[in-house]
């Protein structure tokens, strides 16, 4: 009887060993359906496309019973010292783009990044008001949360935690965030892409979603306000 008893006891182990396996694949799936639904949602246009990835990640959120910690937010002890590092990134990135990227992105392409909605913004106080909120509220933090933290996040639980699964992540949200500003035209695409990749290089530099939401809320700044002062800038050459 104790022999069946001890054998009984390792049938039961042996069969219920390989349920977190199972597990894992199971969240693994979902994450690639979630990761579907959000490219979905971008090449199509639904929408509004980051409203509805959002969407997506609070449901996420909801059946994983997960906090915003597990998308990359992380406390800040010094939130003052990372906003003033952030608004020097965002100077310098955004001299980066106009000098070097933008210019080599028009000439590759043979056309510019379309900014003709902006036309009207030149001069007008109220306009750069509205461009200002909308550039925080909906273009830093729901574009970063959504792209950079949410749909990057569910890519690595797809593709694995390495080096490898990262950098596919990065890219592949990357490519995301770019295809998500079609209207800019084929230098919008690839100036929000590159502008992608280099949020996600804060997000992990600084270790907190906070990181490349104060950089994106600044460069998306510095260039409103450049309209508002001078109009449209295309490159430096």
């Amino acid at each position: 009887m104790r022999t069946v008893t001890l054998r009984d006891d390792r049938d039961r182990t042996s069969h219920r060993a390989p349920a977190p396996g199972r597990r894992r694949g199971r969240w693994r799936l979902i994450a690639a359906v979630e990761v579907s639904l959000a490219a979905v949602a971008v090449i199509l246009d639904l929408a509004i496309p980051t409203f509805v990835i959002l969407a997506l990640m609070t449901a996420s959120l909801l059946i994983r019973r997960a906090g915003l910690s597990t998308l990359g937010f992380r406390r800040v002890r010094h939130p003052g010292r990372l906003a003033a590092t952030m608004l020097a990134f965002a100077a310098g990135w955004t001299l980066v783009n106009v000098g070097l990227l933008k210019p080599i992105e028009n000439h590759l392409t043979g056309t510019r990044q379309d900014m003709s909605q902006f036309t009207t913004l030149q001069g007008n106080l109220g306009m750069l008001l509205v461009w200002l909120v909308l550039a925080w509220a909906v273009a830093a933090f729901g574009e970063t949360l959504a792209f950079i933290g949410f749909v990057q996040t569910r890519i690595r639980d797809v593709v694995g935690s390495s080096a490898a699964g990262l950098v596919v992540a990065v890219v592949l949200s990357s490519v995301l965030l770019g295809l998500l500003h079609t209207e800019y035209g084929i230098v919008g695409v690839l100036v929000s892409t590159v502008d992608g990749l280099f949020y996600s290089v804060l997000r992990y530099r600084y270790r907190t979603l906070w990181a490349p939401i104060l950089a994106h809320g600044f460069i998306d700044s510095i260039g409103f306000v450049a309209v508002f002062l001078i109009g449209p800038v295309y490159g430096l050459w």
